[in-house]
């Protein structure tokens, strides 16, 4: 029994040391003022358990302005609860990668301690939104404040739209702007799944920018990977002389989108449109098409819409430019069958209202 006893006071002891120790760091005016009148949630975990739940909507002033022992004698604070307690007011003082301090064991693997922080990634290097701090959430949504991206679509700038519910393809970034991490949670038909992909965006937006300081002189512009490059070569042919051959069509433009559909759409929309395009031989009919899948013919115009559905939130620029690269042709004397690569394509990803595929002899 003595024994015990004095193991128990050591580890009272150390608590009681971590915790002077990281109250005088975070008392030091010059560094830490701007903390203080902030809750203790603001530094919590979805992932975190043992949270003293009772110190959560407290300031970290007014915990610091307690004794010890009166924090340890709350109501249903125990010694597990007090060892979470320093363990967030040790994240308090950090904004990086940090050495886990004493009581953290009880929360989560060091592995995840030295995480949380900065990278909020699962040992295998994937985003994981339980990593996700209130102060994290803040520094996400000032680096987009400050680059004035609040009016870029969220699914522009998504790693991929297949992770994506297609309702939120075209939300701005501005809509999340004014919640915190909580309360993007309580939001109506935000699941698991909505709060990961919101919140890993803005990370991915983070990650790039955050060494990046704006500039009078430039405007910075987001991009899905693509694009640049079949810009310059459309406005590049736009002053061109000579009409782009079916071969450079295919190079410049054609394989780019149809590469983002793969990632975007699945492997399924991806064969379509190459069925579609012709790029593998003649091009497939939708009846043809259907028959091969054993599917409707609706099924397939269902499918093949992804393609525009897609390049409407990747690349939204397209088509005006594929328009213009078109008409340039026609004006210059080319036949539909000279451009029959070029026009299919501006077809399939960005059709006009007037277009529809009932208008294909082959179908």
């Amino acid at each position: 029994m003595m024994r015990v006893t004095k193991v128990a006071s050591a580890e009272d002891y150390q608590l009681i040391s971590s915790f002077d120790e990281v109250k005088r760091a975070l008392l030091d005016e010059n560094k830490f003022s701007d903390r203080l009148e902030k809750p203790l949630a603001y530094w919590a975990l979805p992932n975190d358990r043992r949270l003293p739940l009772a110190f959560l909507g407290r300031s970290l002033g007014d915990l610091l302005a307690t004794p010890f022992e009166e924090l340890s004698a709350t109501p249903g604070i125990g010694q597990k609860k007090i060892s979470s307690l320093v363990r967030l007011l040790h994240r308090a003082t950090k904004e990086e990668p940090h050495s886990t301090p004493y009581g953290a064991q009880e929360q989560a693997p060091a592995t995840q301690g030295d995480e949380i922080l900065g990278m909020p990634c699962s040992p295998d290097g994937q985003f994981d939104h339980t990593l996700v701090s209130e102060l994290l959430w803040a520094k996400w949504r000032d680096s987009v404040r400050l680059h004035n991206l609040q009016h870029e679509k969220l699914g522009r700038l998504a790693s991929s739209l297949a992770e994506v519910p297609t309702v939120i393809w075209n939300t701005p970034l501005s809509f999340y702007l004014d919640y915190t991490v909580a309360e993007i949670r309580r939001l109506k038909t935000h699941g698991e799944k909505r709060v990961r992909v919101v919140l890993e965006v803005f990370f991915r937006i983070h990650q790039m920018l955050e060494n990046v300081q704006p500039q009078t002189q430039f405007a910075l512009k987001l991009q899905p990977n693509f694009v640049p490059a079949v810009e310059r070569f459309v406005l590049d042919k736009l002053v061109d002389d000579n009409q782009p051959s079916e071969d450079d069509v295919r190079a410049y433009i054609a394989d780019a989108l149809l590469k983002q559909i793969k990632l975007d759409a699945g492997d399924t929309v991806f064969d379509l449109a190459v069925g579609r395009l012709g790029l593998g031989g003649k091009p497939q009919s939708v009846r043809m098409q259907a028959r091969m899948l054993g599917v409707t013919r609706a099924r397939i115009y269902q499918l093949l819409e992804d393609c525009s559905k897609v390049m409407s939130v990747r690349w939204p620029e397209g088509q005006a430019l594929l328009a213009t690269l078109v008409q340039k042709g026609i004006n210059a004397g080319h036949s539909p069958i000279e451009q029959r690569l070029l026009i299919a394509v501006r077809e399939l990803f960005f059709p006009t209202k007037l277009e529809s595929f009932e208008e294909d002899p082959q179908i």
